[in-house]
């Protein structure tokens, strides 16, 4: 499930705890604090920020709101395998563009009149790309004016610095991007749910009638406030995975596997007709990796121990 296996960061445990007491009490039903705070450390308006149950949940409200029957959503595949799901459950038709790597070119030639929403995954998950600034800022510029782009940016922290497209700016100069992300990841929240989304003001503003059914937790909100504060321990922890998925890398390279670099939490391994026999011999040896869509398997960072037992079985796959 891509789990970040870091400890919990400084102040979360205090913060939960705390908050437990509270747990009887209606408090932020909105989430207006933590969407305050989100704001101001992300130097934007807060009618632009909108906290959610995790960014699973806020692309559920984005499409809801902005695509439905008789409209399309493109998105890249393999791509986030809840996608096709989330597009459906709003009614609208998923246009999956076959892209290994990622040709955005070819996303674009697939936006029609129906149109409304194009969706990219940045990093993407499984397969790890990364995309640029200029990549994505050329995509833009291929689009219609009318079609909105959602980037998902939920691995966003496991990126060699300055290697992603900073969604952040081109949301700020483009009214149509917008941006979500997570705190289930980099900062260990996944039980929680919560994540945000930051969009232009009236992109935004369509998503604020669903809130109450898609609320921020109050413990959630009290863990999220507290990870917030830890950002430099969350950055050191999130460069330690980035090490250690590299260092997995690395041994399946020396095997002769093909293993593209990747900048989530985790490895995209494309053995073919081995996908699944792989992933089921890592899993008679006590390892839980997913095979995709019939198009490789990808392998989350665990604890170092976790890792050298997947190269360990990944040898024995190979001898």
């Amino acid at each position: 499930m891509n789990e970040n296996h870091s400890p919990v960061l400084p102040g979360v445990r205090e913060a939960v705890r705390e908050g437990a007491e509270r747990v009887h009490l209606t408090q932020d039903a909105l989430a207006t604090g933590l969407t305050a705070e989100l704001a101001r450390r992300l130097e934007v308006d807060g009618a632009r920020v909108v906290a959610g149950a995790g960014s699973g949940a806020l692309l559920q409200q984005y499409l809801n709101a902005h695509s439905g029957p008789g409209t399309a959503v493109v998105h890249g595949w393999p791509s986030f395998e809840l996608y096709p799901l989330l597009i459906r459950n709003a009614g609208a038709t998923p246009i999956a563009v076959p892209a290994e790597p990622q040709d955005l070119r070819a996303l674009a030639a697939a936006v029609t009149p129906e149109t409304r929403v194009v969706l990219l995954c940045n990093p993407n998950n499984p397969t790890g790309e990364v995309l640029g600034q200029d990549a994505v800022a050329e995509f833009l510029d291929l689009l219609p004016p009318g079609v909105l782009v959602l980037i998902d940016e939920a691995y966003r922290e496991f990126a060699e610095p300055g290697a992603l497209a900073d969604g952040l700016a081109l949301a700020a100069a483009d009214d149509r991007v917008a941006v979500v992300r997570t705190f289930s990841k980099s900062h260990g929240l996944l039980g929680l749910r919560v994540g945000y989304l930051v969009a232009p003001e009236p992109v935004a503003a369509a998503l604020r009638p669903t809130l109450p059914f898609f609320r921020v937790g109050t413990l959630a909100q009290a863990a999220a406030l507290a990870a917030l504060d830890a950002e430099p321990r969350m950055r050191e922890q999130c460069a330690e995975v980035a090490a250690e998925r590299d260092r997995v890398r690395a041994g399946l390279l020396d095997l002769g596997w093909d293993v593209p670099p990747s900048g989530g939490n985790f490895l995209w391994l494309r053995l073919g007709h081995d996908n699944q026999s792989f992933a089921d011999h890592l899993a008679a040896g006590g390892v839980a990796v997913r095979e995709i869509a019939g198009a490789g398997v990808r392998v989350s960072t665990g604890t170092p121990e976790a890792n050298d037992l997947v190269l360990a079985l990944a040898k024995e796959f190979a001898a």
